[in-house]
Order: structure tokens, then sequence, then C-alpha cells
């Protein structure tokens, strides 16, 4: 069984593109590449601002699914230039991603992200509920 879960704002960028900001299946959320959209779906200007726009917009799919990034146990990144980009991006990172362990990560250098700069898509566990938490705690003999 699958749903989708979708963000408070930003429902145009999705659908003038026609795909889910996310779809929860089998205990994870998978959420699709998050670039630094205002809710209009027009690119913020700056590259560092585009890439804490991101992980806002990220941050927002996770929270509609009950989720954080502490439970994201992969990400994809994507640049353009990333040799002249890189490290203007990955301090973002640092500030971003919390303590240890961070997820598991593979970054792409791209040509072209349709007019953007910078993208996350993640993989996250989705939080089991109580009665599920309780089951494992305490499984039936």
């Amino acid at each position: 069984m699958r749903d989708t879960v979708s963000p408070a704002t930003r429902h145009l960028l999705y659908e003038r593109n026609r795909y889910s900001p996310a779809v929860r299946a089998n205990g994870f959320l998978f959420v699709s590449g998050q670039v630094g959209s205002r809710p209009d779906g027009s690119p913020v200007a700056d590259l560092t601002a585009q890439v804490h726009q991101a992980f806002d917009n990220l941050d927002e799919i996770l929270a509609a699914a009950g989720c954080s990034f502490d439970d994201v146990v992969d990400a994809t990144v994507f640049m353009v230039d990333p040799e002249r980009n890189f490290e203007l991006i990955w301090p973002v990172f640092s500030e971003r991603w919390g303590a240890a362990p961070h997820p598991t990560l593979t970054g792409v250098g791209v040509s072209w992200l349709y007019g953007y700069q910078f993208e996350i898509k993640v993989i996250a566990q989705l939080p089991l509920a109580p009665a599920a938490i309780q089951a494992v705690a305490h499984p039936s003999a």
C-alpha cells in the first residue's frame, strides 16, 4: 500500500509538473527532489539561499509525514557546476544535518536543473506507530 504526502504550500510546482512531493510505502518515505523554490514555484536567486530553501521545503514535507531529518537514511544531491559550487553548498549541510549518524549521501554534478542550481531528494524511515512499537518491544510468543 502507498499514499502521497503533500506539504501545506507549493502545490503549484507539483501540479504544473505532475508529480507527487512524497510517497509513503513499506515503512519508508520517498521524497521527490526539493529545490530552492518559492511558493509560486520560482527559484530563489542566491545559491546559498537556494540550498537553505531546498532544506526548508524538504523539512516541510518530512513534517507532513510525521518525520524529521533525523529519520532520513539516504540522500542524493544534484548540483550544477559542483567544482565551482561545492564549497558554497557544503557548509549548509553541517548546519542542517544535525548530529551523527548521518544519512548515506550520493552527490551528482549536473548541467541543468530546470532553472535551479541545487536539488536534494531523500528516503526517510517512517516512525513506528505506538502499537507497532509495542509489538516490536513485546512480540507475542
